[in-house]
């Protein structure tokens, strides 16, 4: 084989080589540009698949975060009125929250946040009066703070009149309230725990102040009596009692037991001072005259009226003017405001009798010698006395 042959064949296999070798190189290239469309295909789908699993994951996520977000923003609560009755007690003191708690646990409310919720939107958080409601169970959050006001709390109305004893007293307080009268008959005698004042001298008759009063159901005849003497107080406070008795020479007390003589004769508001003087002339006249108020002898015969007999101002009894000389030990009524009033500042005279000579309208007229006193006795015995 010369050189010629010899290059030509190896010129030929150099050149089928190159061929074979662009070839090649051109195979590995188209597949390197396929491998890298894969690849990049791969790193486009690989976060679009990873995003849609992530957003699947979110979306359930969030739903369910949604559902308990919602469950805890929105508490449970109840619909309508409710049914039912249950009495609920809001003590002194306790708060919007406490309530709440309280709702929840006797059925009145779903849940206590629904409550508190609801009496904040109603702006009422601070405005809960103690006492005691009537309410329903099951009752929505908001129907349960409409009927949390004052004038559905559960009241004992009881009305005292002016002149009461005090063993009536006890008998329409036992009355209204629904409690044994004896309860109160033991309340009116342990006075420990009534705050009298020291110049009652240990005894309620005279100190149980008349007015109207409303009453919790769980008040006890010892918190009624007590709340009664202390609008005493505050009456006796207002008119300074111990002031004004200091004045006329009379204690406290004394002026108490005319006040109750007073309330107990008069029968119009306008006579209560006079009748006041009428007392202080005989009291002070010299030699000092008896009182002689029919009222008293009725106090000592537990009787009613201002017309006593003459067999009964002869009754022995330290209460009966008619046979004692001066003021009897205690009051024999519950005087008013106006009664204690009259007795602090009688009106200025020199009667020393009066009488109701009309029964009917209870008008009294007043006399300051025995001719008038007469002639007074006259007229009312023409007028049916």
């Amino acid at each position: 084989m010369n050189d010629l042959d010899l290059n030509t064949l190896l010129g030929a296999e150099d050149d089928e080589g190159q061929t074979r070798r662009r070839t090649r190189s051109s195979g590995r290239r188209g597949n390197g540009r396929r491998r890298r469309r894969r690849r990049n295909r791969g790193r486009f789908i690989a976060p679009l698949l990873a995003f849609v699993v992530l957003a699947g994951i979110i979306g359930g996520g969030g739903y369910y975060g949604y559902l308990w977000l919602s469950d805890a923003l929105v508490p449970d609560d109840y619909t309508g009125q409710g049914t039912g009755e249950v009495v609920i007690e809001i003590k002194d003191g306790q708060s919007a929250s406490e309530v709440a708690e309280e709702l929840e646990r006797r059925g009145v409310v779903a849940s206590a946040r629904a409550f508190t919720n609801a009496i904040g939107n109603a702006g009422m958080s601070d405005k809960l009066q103690p006492g005691s409601y009537k309410m329903r169970k099951q009752m929505s959050a908001a129907s349960a703070v409409a009927m949390l006001v004052p004038g559905n709390r559960l009241l004992a109305k009881v009305t005292i009149p002016e002149g009461k004893r005090l063993s009536d007293t006890l008998i329409t307080l036992a009355k209204e309230t629904g409690k044994p009268v004896k309860e109160f008959t033991a309340a009116a005698k342990d006075v420990g725990e009534l705050d009298l004042p020291r110049y009652a001298k240990g005894k309620l008759e005279g100190y149980a102040f008349p007015a109207t009063y409303e009453f919790q159901p769980k008040t006890t005849p010892t918190q009624m009596l007590a709340e009664m003497v202390k609008r005493f107080n505050q009456t006796a406070e207002k008119v300074d009692l111990e002031g004004g008795a200091k004045e006329l020479g009379h204690t406290p007390h004394e002026i108490m037991v005319i006040a109750s003589i007073v309330q107990a004769e008069a029968g119009r508001q306008e006579d209560m001072a006079k009748i006041a003087r009428v007392i202080y002339n005989r009291l002070e006249r010299k030699p000092q005259m008896k009182l002689e108020m029919d009222s008293t002898v009725m106090f000592a015969l537990n009787k009613y009226g201002t017309a006593a007999t003459i067999p009964e101002t002869r009754t022995k009894h330290p209460y009966n003017t008619y046979i004692n000389l001066g003021l009897p030990p205690g009051p024999i009524t519950n005087p008013g405001d106006h009664a204690i009033e009259a007795a602090l500042n009688p009106a200025k005279g020199d009667w020393l009798w009066f009488i109701a000579t009309d029964p009917k309208s209870n008008v009294t007229k007043f006399a300051s010698t025995e001719a008038q006193r007469q002639a007074l006795f006259a007229e009312y015995k023409r007028n049916g006395g």
